[in-house]
């Protein structure tokens, strides 16, 4: 027998990893592939000064820390390019393909992506060298001109992205530059908003497992995820699958989320570099269970095939399609091909059905336990004040059971 080490990245998340950690020793910490069995223990990893010599005793870690957090995205990259360790996600391709560049990319693949604006910080850095620059360089630009050829709404944002971080609404000229001034000396975009859409369309995927989800960001967090049998119809949901998938494979994400707007016939993708995709039982709710299942079986998949970690994209195959006389959907087809044999899709689902056969029963049967309903009650404990903590409790409970429900065995 052959053991591995997954380590978790996290910062102040107690419910996934608690599931996470769970459905593992319900599935026996072990998995057989081909024959050759593995035994995998999961242990939280912990921060301190590291060797750049040393190796590392994680074989594959789930990264949920390193986007904000430097020490351990620069441990995460040593480990990656000297110890082949394996990542989700990818903190190279995160930290240099942010969502101005993600943006850029899939603007070039033809992706239907907003109008975006990227703009000089309003306070430049506090020095001579780039006072003379500024003085001889940078042309004066009248912004309310720009938002008014784009059309309001607009939204000013990061270009880096970070949780909403910094996002402002701007319907008129006085809130875009009472925004632009707030901003300081961020780096912003500004993008068309797309104002009474048909549907918010939000997917996760994790490695070839996508799914979508209907998505109301007006409501608060435990509302947002809204449960209905069909999001859009057939040929939308497949593009947005797709796109998804798409993305991922194209900046080597293996965990990510992508939002997008559908509005009048048309998918209108608008984030989707997500270094840390929302998986919180809070508001995910019923399909909580799906993404931790689908976060197992593919961190099992990447250590018991021995995955190797791609540190590098390779873009060429990507835009000799997009330079083709196809049309755009004819390109995502083709794309998409590109994207499977990058993550392995058809050797991972073969995987899932024979090594990890009892992944869906035995992620049932923990649904039900006393030790997942436990989660839930601590969740909601550290999550919501205490005069609503019984509301909410109930609440989860009820969506998980739905979930039982519709998925028994």
């Amino acid at each position: 027998m052959t053991h591995k080490k997954l380590g978790l990245l996290l910062g102040d998340e107690e419910d996934w990893p608690n599931a996470f950690e769970g459905l593992s020793r319900w599935m026996g910490q072990k998995c057989n592939w081909q024959g050759k069995e593995t035994a995998i223990d999961v242990e939280r990893v912990r921060i301190h000064p590291f060797s750049l010599q040393h190796g590392t005793s994680y074989n594959l870690v789930i990264d949920r820390l390193a986007y904000w957090h430097f020490t351990p995205r620069e441990w995460l990259k040593k480990a990656a390019l000297m110890n082949d360790l394996y990542l989700l996600n990818n903190p190279f391709t995160f930290q240099s393909m942010e969502k101005h560049s993600a943006y850029c990319a899939m603007m070039r693949l033809g992706f239907n992506v907003p109008e975006t604006w990227f703009l000089p910080p309003k306070v430049g850095p506090d020095n001579k060298k780039y006072t003379a620059t500024a003085a001889r360089y940078h042309d004066l630009f009248d912004l309310p001109e720009i938002a008014r050829n784009i059309g309001y709404p607009i939204f000013m944002k990061p270009f880096d992205g970070g949780g909403w971080r910094g996002v402002t609404r701007v319907d008129n000229e006085e809130e875009l530059m009472a925004a632009y001034h707030a901003s300081d000396k961020e780096l912003m975009h500004i993008q068309k908003g797309l104002d009474n859409f048909d549907v918010f369309v939000r997917c996760l995927g994790i490695g070839p497992d996508v799914r979508s989800f209907k998505y109301d960001p007006a409501q608060p967090q435990h509302l947002r995820y809204v449960l209905t049998d069909k999001v859009v119809d057939d040929d939308t949901n497949e593009e947005a699958l797709l796109t998804t998938k798409v993305i991922n494979a194209f900046f080597r994400w293996d965990f990510n989320s992508c939002e997008a707007i559908y509005k009048d016939g048309q998918l209108w993708p608008m984030d989707f570099a997500n270094a840390c995709p929302d998986i919180a039982l809070t508001s995910l709710h019923y399909y909580f269970p799906w993404a931790i299942s689908s976060l197992y079986a593919w961190s099992m998949f990447c250590i018991a095939t021995e995955r190797p970690m791609h540190v590098t994209m390779d873009i060429k195959p990507y835009y000799e399609i997009a330079d083709s006389e196809r049309s755009f959907k004819e390109k995502l087809r083709e794309y998409a091909k590109l994207a499977d044999q990058h993550l392995e899709t058809e050797r991972y689902w073969e995987f899932r059905h024979s090594a990890l056969k009892d992944l869906d029963e035995v992620m049932w049967h923990f649904t039900r336990s006393g030790e997942f309903d436990q989660i839930i009650v601590s969740t909601v404990q550290q999550t919501f004040p205490a005069h609503e903590q019984e509301q909410f409790i109930s609440h989860y409970r009820q969506l998980i059971q739905q979930w039982i429900n519709d998925n028994h065995r």
